[in-house]
């Protein structure tokens, strides 16, 4: 590990222009101790190599390029994650942006702060119409730790923290899931009680590219529900390592989101996922509502104990819409 250096990890799926984007966005930070791994995940446009040796080429040393089967982005990210050599790690997708300070900034923040080991900054999004929500989600906030608030919800993107390595290899590994594997590894981190510093500062840029995202068609694709359900389970464990109140807000929006997610994936025919997921929600924080359906689910089905479900909520909220409160 070489003190002082940032390692930024790109992953990167036949996105040739915004690869190219991307890259310069580190290249011109104003903190130079950098290095860059591109990770190819199995890349088959044919403007990729191209794109590639031109990141090469501009990098002048300081970009290094590996290849891997399609595996999708965790199992990327943790293939440059082995082979960094920063005492810093940033990841960046190929669509994202970092703004020319970040680096010093952040740096700056941490060596101020020996107890904090993760640092984050505000970050803008823009949509793919180019509306910009500035900051974005909680960016714009000062929060000391990760638990409980990253239960409720991932608030940051992944070019918005800088992380200590020696705090990632305490983690553990990125778990090589299609959907929410940025989720749960934050959370994972969240359970060793890490202390945040910020900076208040614009750091990066968030952008919903108009493409085939690795996270599309998660509530309905049976292979990313899979792999949100199991997310999720690894993501309960983390909270209840952290000891995060059942009964706090933040767990209990948890709780509900996780349930839907259960009840989707029934809905795709993944019974014994839906089924397990729910044990094991009900088992942390029990509800009647999660009871029945569980019994409702042995006797008649899970995808029809869905649909019951689905239609008692819709009625549930018409009923509320109806009530007359003058």
């Amino acid at each position: 590990m070489i003190e002082g250096l940032i390692s930024t990890i790109i992953p990167v799926h036949n996105r040739p222009l915004l690869l190219g984007e991307a890259v310069e966005t580190v290249l011109v930070q104003t903190y130079s101790s950098f290095e860059i791994i591109i990770v190819d995940d199995g890349s088959d446009d044919p403007g990729m190599p191209a794109s590639l040796a031109d990141s090469e080429r501009k990098g002048d040393g300081k970009v290094r390029v590996l290849r891997q089967s399609n595996r999708g982005p965790g199992v990327a990210r943790q293939h440059g994650l082995e082979n960094a050599q920063g005492e810093f790690i940033q990841f960046l997708d190929s669509d994202d942006l970092l703004l020319a300070g970040k680096f010093a900034s952040q740096v700056a923040a941490l060596a101020d702060d020996p107890d904090a080991g993760v640092c984050y900054g505000k970050t803008r999004f823009v949509t793919a119409t180019g509306e910009v929500i500035a900051p974005w989600r909680r960016t714009g906030e000062r929060i000391d730790s990760m638990f409980p608030s990253m239960l409720e919800r991932r608030w940051w993107g992944t070019s918005t923290p800088m992380y200590r390595r020696l705090l990632l290899k305490r983690a553990g590994p990125i778990e090589a899931l299609s959907n929410e594997e940025d989720w749960e590894f934050d959370c994972r981190i969240a359970a060793l009680g890490v202390r945040l510093a910020w900076v208040d500062e614009w750091v990066s840029v968030q952008r919903d590219v108009a493409d085939n995202r690795a996270s599309a068609c998660g509530s309905s694709d049976p292979e990313k529900l899979r792999d949100r359900a199991r997310a999720r389970e690894l993501i309960l464990q983390s909270a209840l390592r952290a000891d995060v109140s059942p009964s706090s807000p933040e767990f209990q929006q948890f709780i509900r989101y996780s349930f839907l997610v259960a009840r989707q994936c029934a809905a795709a025919g993944l019974n014994d996922e839906a089924e397990h997921l729910v044990r094991c929600l009900h088992e942390a924080a029990p509800r009647a509502l999660m009871h029945l359906y569980l019994l409702a689910g042995r006797w008649l089905g899970f995808r029809r104990a869905t649909r019951i479900a689905e239609a008692a909520h819709a009625w549930a909220k018409g009923s509320a819409s109806r009530v007359d409160v003058s």
